[in-house]
């Protein structure tokens, strides 16, 4: 609105125009059309209905008293030899039936003689004599009449003319209907007017429960096109009501607040990852300016070189690999289904002893959850992994699965109490860790799985050495595998027992190594 110019605002169109183009003018205008369109039918039917009612009511009364009046003439003139001078104003008795036959007001009576002249006329205009009035006015029957409708100067008349028999006369009886029209016309004009004025005040209630209505719609269309406009997602968004706008608010609030995180970890991701990156990048830079001299170089800085050029790459292939996991985000991709927890730490621990060669101890009984196995798997991967990369000399690994609960223990060199808070935090390595393999990206994989999964990570260090990392799950659904033992205390108890048969086994064999705390994430 506030573009156009005044004059054109000023103006009846563009000030439709305008209420058309507001944020809320179009919702509020088919509000207010709907609510005036339903008060005109309604007022139409009722109207229309009451207005034939009153017009059908009134029309039968004045017939009614003019039939009345008609058969009263009609009786009085065959009962007896009346003659036109019986109706005038001067014959004594008579003048009874005259004035019975106009009290109503609007009927009046014309007398007519033998030749159809007019004798004497009251309550009516001169009414017109017609050749078949003559004729019956020279009729020798009594009673007998004929119906017209005429048309005077002073209005419209219904007219019925009645013999009076023996060629005496007849008797013209005449109604006003002008006066019916004028009543019926006045009622019509009051309905019409009562029907505007109801159409008028639906069209004003609908106007304002509209923006009543619309005025949270408004903000939250406002605040939607802000987002869209500007990308900016720290806008207010209306939350209150129980109703569908209500919710809807609360929906678009709650989707902001999700995308502002999203947005907020992906910017944290892309600076720790070129901050990460930017080490091994550096050091291939370095060790590639160094390559046209290689042939220069003595054997053992020439075999250096080469290994750090191959470190350097694994290093930068692990790392990548991990950020594209984290970046890709497959989580909503994979359909959850049941999955053994069991038969996975089995499978994991295969693979696991395959690719480092460590004894690795599931300790675990059959458990099924629902969650999405790859995730899982990949979950379990990397605490196994990050296991066997701490672990000192041989010694044993478990792995251990206790209803929704999934530990891996080492007995490695721990790790520092400063650092048991942030273990889970992505690329972060404590310093003395800068130059074990990893990316710093592993276990917050681990984070990223177990909160999917409505659970938590922990870590802590073990007595004698060594630590314990893992995370739990939410355990509903949850279901026992056939021929297994049920979840709940009994198998927590018994993985818990089996967990310390396998430990103290480790310590009796020799594979427990003591050292002091310095193990940090990898």
């Amino acid at each position: 609105m506030s573009r156009l110019p005044i004059r054109r605002l000023l103006s009846p169109l563009g000030l439709s125009r305008a209420l058309l183009q507001g944020p809320s003018g179009g919702l509020r205008i088919r509000f207010s059309v709907a609510f005036a369109g339903v008060a005109a039918l309604v007022a139409v039917l009722v109207g229309g209905l009451g207005y034939d009612s009153a017009a059908s009511m009134i029309r039968r009364d004045r017939t009614s008293d003019f039939v009345d009046s008609l058969n009263s003439l009609k009786s009085s003139v065959q009962s007896a030899s009346l003659t036109p001078y019986t109706f005038l104003p001067s014959k004594g008795n008579f003048n009874d039936l005259r004035d019975s036959l106009i009290q109503s007001g609007d009927i009046g009576l014309q007398v007519l003689g033998s030749d159809g002249q007019v004798l004497d006329s009251a309550n009516t205009d001169l009414l017109p004599v017609s050749a078949e009035d003559v004729t019956y006015a020279k009729m020798r029957t009594a009673g007998h009449s004929h119906n017209v409708l005429e048309v005077t100067k002073g209005g419209h008349y219904r007219v019925v003319t009645v013999s009076l028999g023996g060629g005496r006369g007849a008797i013209q009886l005449s109604q006003l209907l002008s006066d019916t029209d004028q009543l019926l016309q006045a009622l019509l004009h009051r309905i019409a007017e009562l029907a505007g004025a109801v159409v008028l005040l639906a069209g004003a209630s609908g106007w304002w429960l509209a923006g009543r209505i619309t005025r949270r719609l408004v903000s939250l269309t406002s605040a939607a096109e802000h987002v869209a406009s500007t990308g900016q997602l720290d806008v207010d968004v209306p939350r209150r009501g129980t109703d569908e706008i209500g919710r809807l608010g609360r929906a678009f609030d709650d989707m902001l607040g999700r995308l502002a995180r999203s947005k907020d970890d992906q910017r944290r991701l892309v600076q720790d990852a070129g901050h990460e990156l930017r080490t091994p990048l550096t050091s291939l830079r370095t060790n590639i300016a160094a390559l046209p001299r290689l042939d220069q170089l003595p054997p053992e800085s020439r075999d250096g070189l080469l290994e750090d050029l191959a470190t350097e790459t694994r290093e930068l292939t692990v790392l990548v690999n991990e950020l594209v996991e984290l970046a890709a985000d497959r989580r909503e991709a994979e359909e959850p289904t049941e999955v053994d927890l069991n038969a996975l730490a089995e499978r994991v621990a295969d693979l696991a002893r395959r690719r480092t060669g460590r004894e690795i101890v599931v300790v675990a009984r059959p458990f099924v959850v629902t969650g999405r196995p790859q995730a899982l798997q990949r979950a379990l991967t990397n605490l196994v992994e990050n296991a066997a990369k701490f672990a000192t000399g041989d010694s044993q690994i478990l792995l251990t699965v206790d209803s929704g609960r999934v530990a891996v223990l080492d007995r490695g060199p721990g790790i520092d109490e400063a650092d048991l808070d942030r273990v889970f935090n992505r690329f972060y390595r404590a310093t003395r860790a800068r130059s074990l393999p990893g990316s710093g990206l592993g276990l917050s994989i681990v984070r990223e799985v177990a909160e999917s999964h409505g659970g938590r990570v922990f870590a802590h260090n073990r007595p004698g050495g060594g630590a314990e990392i893992g995370f739990t799950l939410r355990t509903d659904p949850v279901e026992p595998v056939p021929g297994g033992t049920p979840p709940g205390k009994a198998a927590g108890k018994a993985t818990a027992k089996a967990t310390a048969k396998a430990t103290a086994r480790a310590d009796r064999k020799g594979l427990t190594t003591r050292r002091p705390s310095n193990r940090t994430k990898g």
